[in-house]
């Protein structure tokens, strides 16, 4: 039992010997050692920040398509609101664009609502497609009702780097429906 202890011992200082740090040439030591493996960081660097860059820039531009979202939906919501309220009594209860069953392009409600809610937001009302506001049955209402629908679609170009959606320009759509004040009749 004694000779084990010491050959165990005896085995484990000569593996101290073994390890123990010995300066090199130049007189580095562990420093020399250590700095061999720069190159190593300097390539996973290379490595995780286009990566990170991608991912943070791509955080942006998702939020931005996000805003924009949310902006051309409300400038729809703010039109479509237009377009259903009637005149005073005094002026015949007239709305301000004449209810129409086919899309209709350049309306009162788009010049006088959607266009400065878009300029508000920094968007380019000029760039707007499809743009269509027409009176018919709602949908998802019951008993039917009368109202109308605005919808249109807005580009936004997005600039993703490192990815097939780089430059890629994608059409967001908005949709608004409001019922009518006046229910009485046919709906056009």
């Amino acid at each position: 039992m004694c000779n084990r202890r010491t050959a165990g011992h005896q085995l484990l200082k000569k593996l101290m010997q073994r390890l123990r740090v010995r300066p090199n040439r130049w007189g580095k030591g562990v420093r020399g050692v250590a700095t061999s493996e720069t190159g190593a960081e300097v390539l996973e660097f290379a490595f995780v920040v286009p990566m990170f860059l991608t991912l943070l820039i791509g955080v942006i531009w998702i939020g931005r398509a996000y805003n924009i979202y949310e902006n051309v939906t409300r400038a729809a919501r703010e039109g479509a609101r237009y377009a259903v309220l009637p005149s005073s009594v005094a002026q015949g209860n007239t709305y301000a664009d004449a209810p129409s069953a086919s899309c209709k392009a350049s309306t009162t409600a788009f010049t006088n609502y959607i266009e400065p809610v878009l300029r508000s937001d920094n968007l380019d009302p000029s760039l707007v497609s499809g743009y269509c506001q027409k009176t018919a049955l709602l949908e998802n209402t019951y008993p039917q009702q009368c109202g109308v629908s605005i919808s249109f679609k807005y580009p936004v170009k997005l600039s993703i780097p490192f990815t097939p959606l780089n430059a890629t320009t994608i059409n967001i759509p908005a949709q608004a429906q409001m019922r009518l004040e006046n229910q009485g009749g046919t709906c056009p």
